[in-house]
């Protein structure tokens, strides 16, 4: 870099750094035209009563930011226990698994949320490493700033140390592009990545997702996995896993607002439908869609103005979730090429909610078999 540049750079730094002002360096890594045709090809899918034609797929839920304040309120919502009970209980399972974590790490967060998360890993990071870099990746700019204020105001960590990138991680090429960034920027020194709050059930491919998100991974890093468990599987469980979606309006309205924000369809809450199944021997799988259900054939406008027939009976999938049997996260952990370094478990502490839902907190490191002594928590695990 010529000397220009890094001054250049330097006084940014300072800049942001020195200001009264909540400044964001945000990295945008894709054309958003391109996911505006995306999410509109999307809803040109056949009809389909099961919600198996027209989708909106996992980051448009959160794209812009009527969908991230929907999210923000859900998650404040007590009825939406999957998001309570893992806000709740993350202090306690973090604890457990964070000293497996030694001095030096930097911070990659895959899917930001609402940052609560994020800062209790920057706040145990930074004691060990105080000059490290944070960035947390979405598709929507609009949750990066939420989260990230969350996340970092008043930890003491720099506003130039911090690096939000806008990008659709799901992408193989796009992650491609990302690792190369994120090992040019912090060379040999380790990372610690994470994917929280059972975002990876929200994906169609989501063992092959796990996959290209660990094979950025270096033999120095570690990859933080949350996700909602169960210790069963059957249809009856699958059943109580819809249920629990179900009872929380705020959900509903977080669901359906991608929708309302890119069509012009007039959203009636009661048209949210939840569908429970068992997925192999690995999950239960919830699918919440939108049906038309007024009686008549519509005509939906989508964001680039052409209109879609949405007939009756017609469903529009709005989200997808799982909750894994915790008998094969194993496998899905081997297949995407990491083992286990720690594991912590919550059950649901409310009476409303199923025996044996919980969540699972993993620390994960490349390589596919265990060392000695690096599992202390297994008994949580196999108990």
């Amino acid at each position: 870099m010529a000397a220009s540049e890094r001054r250049l750079v330097d006084d940014l730094a300072k800049a942001i750094d020195g200001a009264d002002f909540a400044w964001s360096l945000v990295l945008v890594g894709e054309d958003q035209r391109d996911k505006l045709a995306a999410l509109t090809s999307d809803l040109l899918g056949k009809p389909s009563a099961t919600g198996d034609g027209k989708q909106i797929t996992s980051g448009y839920a959160y794209w812009g930011i009527g969908p991230t304040i929907a999210w923000a309120h859900a998650c404040a919502d007590p009825f939406y226990l999957v998001m309570k009970q893992s806000l709740d209980s993350f202090t306690r399972r973090w604890n457990e698994v964070r000293d497996h974590v030694g001095a030096g790490f930097h911070h990659v967060s895959f899917g930001v949320g609402t940052g609560h998360k994020d800062r209790l890993v920057l706040s145990h990071l930074l004691d060990r490493h105080p000059d490290l870099l944070y960035v947390p990746v979405d598709m929507s700019s609009e949750m990066l700033r939420l989260g990230t204020q969350q996340a970092t105001t008043g930890l003491g960590l720099r506003g130039h140390r911090v690096a939000p990138v806008q990008l659709d991680f799901s992408l193989r090429d796009n992650l491609a592009a990302f690792r190369d960034l994120v090992h040019r920027v912090v060379g040999d020194e380790p990372v610690l990545y994470s994917l929280l709050g059972n975002t990876l059930a929200n994906f169609d491919r989501d063992a092959e997702l796990l996959a290209d998100l660990t094979s950025i991974t270096r033999p120095q890093d570690l990859f933080l996995l949350e996700v909602a468990t169960t210790e069963a599987l059957s249809e009856e469980l699958a059943g109580e896993a819809v249920e629990e979606y179900e009872r929380s309006h705020a959900y509903r309205k977080f669901v359906t607002s991608a929708l309302m924000h890119n069509t012009d369809l007039t959203i009636r809450l009661d048209s949210v439908r939840f569908h429970g199944s068992v997925e192999g021997d690995r999950a239960l799988k919830v699918k919440v869609v939108y049906q038309n259900q007024t009686g008549g054939d519509l005509v939906v406008m989508l964001p680039d103005r052409n209109r879609v027939p949405f007939p009756e009976h017609d469903t529009i999938r709005l989200y997808l979730t799982r909750k894994y049997a915790r008998s094969a996260l194993d496998r899905v952990v081997a297949e995407a090429g990491m083992r286990r370094v720690a594991v912590t478990h919550s059950d649901f502490q409310v009476a409303r909610s199923a025996h044996g839902f919980g969540m699972d907190l993993l620390l994960l490191a490349p390589g596919g078999v265990p060392r000695r002594g690096d599992d202390p928590a297994r008994d949580i695990w196999e108990n």
